[in-house]
């Protein structure tokens, strides 16, 4: 489904690592083999970012073929020596992403601020601009560019594949307290599980709160923004700036 305020973006590059949890018990990480909700999630902050809205992935289209190279890495051992492990990426990605945003009802202070419009108009200028922010594909050394695109153009490898490719129980992503639309969820950090599956190189993602399986980390306040509070300011869309900005993120 197309809402009236969907953005549409390709995002590429050489190295990923959307880490599955489990495999990082001993200090080593190995990537699933498809893009996370939460680190497709993450690339929309790093694009544009505001706490009137929350940014809902629909789908991701995978457009190379899927292929992983493992290789070995120093990580920073706090404790002192050295430390050897071996790190599993994805090699050579390229993905087509359509999300869209709603508003965030956790934060009636900021209801003057919800000008879908301008919104959206300013997200799409930073995907042209490539993000505000740099693009990461799952961690910080994976490095990704993002660019405009229509989501289903071009080529993909598995435009062709017969029948479908199940993931099993995976990582969807988290639930901040301020972005908990549950009852149960409110004022709790939660993390999600889901099943997704593959059709033709896309995966459609299913809403948050429609997750299979959800667990509670942790209580969770949130964080307060407003003009009063010097962390918040409402721009005009057509005032110079790039829409409104947050002073203290």
């Amino acid at each position: 489904m197309k809402y009236r305020n969907t953005v549409e973006f390709q995002v590429e590059g050489a190295y990923a690592l959307f880490s599955d949890p489990v495999t990082r018990v001993g200090g080593e990480k190995c990537s699933y083999h498809i893009p996370t909700y939460e680190a497709l999630k993450g690339i929309l902050h790093s694009v544009y970012w505001k706490p009137t809205l929350i940014w809902i992935v629909d789908a991701v289209r995978v457009l190379n073929p899927i292929q992983t190279e493992t290789k070995g890495v120093k990580p920073i051992n706090y404790n002192g020596g050295n430390d050897l492990s071996y790190y599993t990426y994805l090699k050579d990605v390229k993905y087509q992403v359509r999300a869209h945003f709603e508003w965030n009802e956790n934060r009636p202070e900021l209801e003057q601020d919800r000008n879908e419009h301008k919104h959206h108009n300013i997200a799409r200028r930073m995907i042209g601009r490539g993000g505000r922010r740099d693009i990461f594909l799952g961690t910080r050394e994976c490095q990704g560019y993002v660019t405009p695109c229509v989501f289903g153009e071009g080529e993909g490898y598995y435009d062709d594949m017969q029948g479908e490719i199940g993931y099993g129980f995976t990582y969807h992503g988290l639930t901040y307290a301020d972005e908990a639309i549950c009852e149960e969820d409110k004022g709790k950090m939660t993390v999600r599980f889901w099943f997704p599956v593959m059709r033709q190189g896309v995966i459609e993602f299913v809403r948050p709160e429609e997750c299979v399986d959800k667990r509670h980390l942790k209580a969770m306040d949130i964080k307060p923004f407003g003009e009063e509070l010097h962390n918040f300011t409402v721009l005009d869309e057509f005032s110079g700036e790039e829409g409104a900005c947050e002073l203290d993120e």
